[in-house]
């Protein structure tokens, strides 16, 4: 392969690598953005007409957030079990949240908290809130992630992938399974952050110096290869060329594009408004992650008072954006963990912490013209069971796909050749969507 940045990988000021040019849009590390190209041609596939919103956000809080000393806290409960946060009125009437997300407390107007949400499986993964199925059910029968079935069915605009995870690829909840690698996330590894922009120094027609020198390099193949192959290889390369060097997608990952007063509201968060922009300029689906490592066997209530500012941070952020920027009817977030935690604070006063719970978490929803201001559903007392309207993880997925457009139902090939449907549990919450 012909290098055109040399050996060395030149660094940002973000401190991120930039690969050599040529691999600019690897996907997981392995395939370039001329093989999806390629991928794609080889399978036939007609372009996606995207119908329905923009796009969809899913912020993933990694580990599972606690969902009493977030958004379901038990202020009458017993002290083992409420924890030390005090509950703080909301702009909605009625709605109490934790005090240490103040900010998120002045845009509840913008956002809809389901209280009862049943992961229904205490497993670290993301396949469950990524696919709508347990992981191990997914090494059985693989499901592609919600980002896979988005690139497929709707698909980016403007020249934009059509899914982007801000957050890298695990083994299960990130695989498109029987829809084809054409659509595997593009990773920070690849090209969501690395390899969809032109290397520092590089302008727009220095990228065109060098696309024109590989087709000089490559001439001479040409003219000995009859089967007309290498012509086709040379499209896909000028089609992943084009797709870096274009204006939207270097100005999607360029936040000095936003005003100062946006750059700090966000602060602290910047990933969600780089989902934001990518979301915006076409991309179907970003995933990503928000507020570190949320797995508090241990030392919870020493490790929320970091946690907690930075989720309540890009949240509000988020909220308050999109709405000015009339994009909280073309854009749909979804904001949740793999689970619960334990209602009974465990393993000693020194080391408070809570574990894995499946029965049920909490998740907020903003946007994708859906009806905000509300709190859907509730817990029992002690916050560790749902009491009435129970969703199911798939029934969220279901009420984005129908923001989307997609058709749920829609089934497609496992790997093994069986014929399989999305979703099972598809139908969307009508109290979001009336």
């Amino acid at each position: 392969m012909l290098t055109l940045t040399g050996s060395r990988s030149p660094r940002f000021c973000d401190g991120l690598s930039r690969r050599n040019f040529l691999r600019i849009g690897a996907l997981g590390g392995t395939l370039t953005l001329a093989d999806m190209l390629r991928l794609r041609a080889q399978a036939a596939e007609p372009p996606p007409r995207p119908t329905g919103n923009k796009g969809v956000i899913m912020i993933f809080l990694s580990g599972g957030a606690s969902q009493l000393d977030t958004y379901d806290l038990k202020p009458d409960a017993p002290k083992e079990i409420r924890g030390p946060y005090k509950p703080i009125k909301t702009n909605v009437p009625g709605i109490d949240i934790c005090e240490a997300l103040p900010e998120t407390a002045k845009v509840m107007d913008k956002i809809a908290l389901l209280r009862s949400v049943v992961p229904a499986i205490d497993e670290h993964s993301d396949s469950n809130v990524m696919t709508g199925y347990s992981e191990v059910v997914n090494r059985v029968d693989p499901h592609p992630c919600f980002g896979s079935v988005v690139s497929k069915y709707r698909g980016g605009l403007n020249g934009m992938p059509g899914f982007v995870s801000l957050r890298g690829m695990s083994r299960f909840g990130t695989e498109p399974a029987g829809l084809g690698l054409a659509h595997r996330p593009f990773t920070p590894e690849g090209p969501a952050r690395e390899n969809l922009s032109l290397p520092k120094g590089v302008s727009g027609a220095q990228a065109a110096e060098r696309r024109d020198l590989l087709t000089r390099f490559d001439t001479a193949r040409r003219d000995l290869d009859a089967s007309g192959s290498m012509a086709a290889l040379d499209a896909y390369t000028a089609q992943a060329f084009d797709m870096i060097a274009s204006g939207a997608v270097r100005k999607a990952l360029d936040l000095s594009q936003e005003p100062d007063k946006v750059r700090e509201r966000f602060k602290g968060a910047d990933s969600v408004l780089l989902a934001r922009r990518l979301v915006e300029a076409g991309v179907g689906c970003v995933t990503l992650s928000l507020g570190g490592y949320w797995d508090h066997h241990y030392e919870i209530f020493k490790k929320l008072p970091t946690a907690l500012p930075t989720l309540d941070r890009g949240v509000a952020a988020l909220a308050a954006d999109l709405s000015e920027r009339g994009l909280d009817k073309e854009i749909s977030v979804v904001v949740w963990g793999e689970f619960g935690r334990t209602p009974q604070i465990n393993h000693g006063p020194s080391n408070a912490g809570r574990d894995h719970w499946a029965p049920v978490m909490s998740a907020l929803v903003l946007g994708g013209g859906m009806r905000m201001g509300q709190v859907i559903g509730c817990t029992d007392s002690r916050g560790g069971y749902p009491k009435e309207k129970a969703y199911s993880v798939q029934r969220v997925l279901g009420t984005l796909y129908n923001r989307l457009g997609i058709d749920p139902s829609q089934s497609f090939l496992s790997t093994a050749g069986r014929k399989m449907d999305i979703l099972e549990d598809r139908e969307p919450i009508p109290e979001l969507i009336g």
